[in-house]
């Protein structure tokens, strides 16, 4: 039986994409894991992320949520990370006393007490369990996206501007997965818009 911790760490991973949803996780970790080599998702090899996101996952409560590319658009890509951090507190089948969220800011308007620990992926384990669960379970989903949008090579930069991901769409335009309020790709439906006049 998992001896939980009263805190749950909170990261969201996809806020600089230009294409895809934003993916947050929050973790209460079992009071006896030992986790060696946590630390930023992003600085962590793709297998060893894999690897350690089951570990994770095994030792503790915790719930992964999004926010769509819709809602990107609509409300802007802080409000949509901070948003898709709401939902995975929400979702947590055990309630924290208090919830670490990494970053300047917090999600609004919800029944808890979060402290904001900017650099906490790097500093607080729990955090970074967090955004080793938020990454793997994004780039999984990017993986599969990419299957049906194979010319943006989404399966290797998961969505990120990479010079491929930019080339693809100077040659096959945009797609509906794209973030259409982010520069490059505005700057297409710019240049698009002003063809037709």
């Amino acid at each position: 039986m998992l001896k939980i911790r009263k805190v749950a760490g909170v990261d969201e991973v996809g806020r600089g994409c230009l294409a895809g949803p934003v993916f947050a996780a929050a973790v209460i970790l079992n009071k006896n894991i030992k986790i060696k080599g946590i630390r930023d998702s992003k600085k962590i090899p793709f297998k060893e992320r894999i690897s350690l996101s089951r570990y994770i996952k095994k030792n503790s409560v915790y719930a992964v949520a999004t926010a769509s590319v819709k809602e990107i658009n609509k409300i802007n890509i802080l409000n949509a990370s901070l948003l898709s951090m709401k939902r995975a507190l929400k979702k947590l089948k055990k309630k924290p006393s208090v919830a670490y969220i990494d970053g300047p800011f917090s999600p609004k308007n919800i029944k808890l007490k979060c402290k904001t620990i900017i650099k906490g992926d790097e500093k607080i384990t729990c955090i970074a369990a967090a955004s080793i669960i938020a990454k793997v379970s994004r780039d999984r989903f990017m993986i599969k996206l990419s299957k049906k949008y194979p010319k943006y090579l989404w399966n290797k930069n998961f969505g990120y501007g990479t010079t491929d991901h930019l080339r693809g769409l100077k040659k096959y335009g945009i797609t509906k997965h794209h973030r259409k309020n982010f520069r490059p790709i505005h700057n297409i439906l710019i240049g698009k818009a002003r063809e037709t006049q």
